[in-house]
């Protein structure tokens, strides 16, 4: 695996490299040996914070954890990028896809412990809508008590989401194809 290790607000030191790359090395097992691992090491006020992100096969796996010490946060992401591993390989038996960067091992390999996170879609909504603004949106999921708002919008013809944001303003979500 390739370590693409970079710091903001931090100086990555050789053992803060060391701690990065023998924790996430353990995901080595998992990957083939041409994977990109990108970690950025940060220090917001007297929070440190590390963000992982792995691309692979038109998808990406990541997570970002933070708290008062940089290796408890390289130790929790490590553990949230094992399960959602877990998570990703249900999905690509599921879909008989191929691994991409996943060794065969991994996909071939049987879990011995149940996932209770596992995801499963347990109730499907159908709804008619009506095109309409990003603002006529924000009113009617104010109306219906929602945090977001899926419509299609009468500018772009295009199915957007609206949502509430935590400091009470509106975000729009727009689709862009690749």
């Amino acid at each position: 695996m390739k370590f693409i290790i970079i710091g903001k607000n931090i100086d990555v030191t050789p053992g803060l490299r060391e701690s990065v790359e023998s924790k996430l090395g353990k995901l080595e097992r998992y990957f083939t040996s041409d994977t990109e691992i990108h970690v950025t090491l940060s220090i917001q006020k007297e929070r440190q914070k590390i963000e992982v992100t792995i691309p692979v096969k038109g998808d990406i796996i990541r997570s970002e954890q933070e708290s008062n010490d940089m290796y408890v946060s390289i130790d929790l992401v490590e553990e949230v990028i094992e399960r959602q591993l877990r998570k990703y390989k249900n999905k690509l038996i599921a879909r008989h896809q191929e691994g991409g960067n996943f060794k065969q091992e991994f996909i071939d390999a049987e879990d011995t412990a149940e996932d209770e996170n596992e995801i499963k879609i347990v109730r499907t909504k159908k709804f008619g809508f009506k095109p309409m603004y990003p603002e006529d949106a924000c009113v009617q999921m104010e109306l219906l008590g929602h945090d977001f708002y899926v419509f299609c919008n009468a500018e772009t013809d295009e199915v957007n989401v609206v949502y509430k944001r935590k400091n009470g303003t509106y975000g729009l979500i727009e689709p862009e194809f690749l």
